[in-house]
């Protein structure tokens, strides 16, 4: 009898650290394309563009990218300002809270797409807008916001190399077109698959999404494991 016990308790523990294991990879940090197939544009442009709504549902966690699809006629201004988020204008920000990762190019003489990719690395609420034409975009809807949890943490390709453990951002930069980050990407990007600090090489484990899928089921492991040790008892 103690021998059957044993052997189920063994066969509990196998698949308790079998189902953890498949549940390490869902929050890996995640790529989030801004107003995903209309972009990053305003009411003017594109009527039906929704920000409040695309936000709505998502969790946003330090280490996610966002990515802003759009062209050299649309900025994209980042800012924990409430009130620089609030006027539309970041002609007066501090350069602690307001970072300008894309401005518009009015010596062009034709339109073209721009990609940008920008990293999440501040928790709280974080404010993001087009800021140029006096606040013409922002106004016209071209504007979010979102908070910005703690997840995973800062992986270490976006931490400041001054800081060892901490959560601090890099400093952000506000200023004229010199001072725009180098992050314009191609549509295409793809986070880089870091899973934790420790873990540099890619993961093999399955994400538990990808398992329940493959058995066309939402697969609530919590409650799998529950019954195994009701059974065992």
């Amino acid at each position: 009898m103690g021998e059957s016990f044993n052997s189920k308790l063994q066969w509990f523990l196998l698949l308790l650290f079998f189902f953890i294991s498949f549940s390490r990879s869902a929050d890996a940090y995640k790529n989030y394309t801004v107003g995903d197939s209309l972009g990053w544009f305003d009411n003017l442009q594109k009527p039906t563009v929704n920000y409040g709504k695309w936000v709505a549902g998502k969790n946003f966690s330090l280490g996610d990218f966002l990515i802003f699809n759009t062209d050299n006629n649309h900025s994209v201004i980042q800012t924990y300002n409430f009130t620089t988020y609030k006027s539309c204008d970041y002609d007066n920000a501090l350069n602690n809270d307001t970072i300008q990762w894309s401005s518009t190019d009015p010596s062009s003489t034709s339109v073209y797409p721009v990609s940008i990719a920008v990293p999440l690395l501040k928790i709280g609420t974080t404010y993001f807008f087009s800021g140029d034409y006096d606040g013409e975009q922002c106004q016209n809807g071209q504007n979010f916001k979102i908070s910005v949890t703690r997840g995973q943490g800062l992986p270490r390709s976006l931490r400041n190399p001054s800081d060892d453990d901490s959560e601090a951002p890099m400093s952000p930069i506000s200023g004229d077109d010199e001072s725009v980050p180098d992050t314009i990407v191609p549509a295409s990007f793809d986070h880089p698959h870091e899973v934790s600090d420790d873990s540099p090489e890619p993961s093999n484990s399955v994400s538990l999404s990808t398992f329940s899928k493959f058995f066309g089921t939402q697969l609530n492991w919590i409650f799998v494991v529950v019954g195994l040790a009701f059974s065992i008892c």
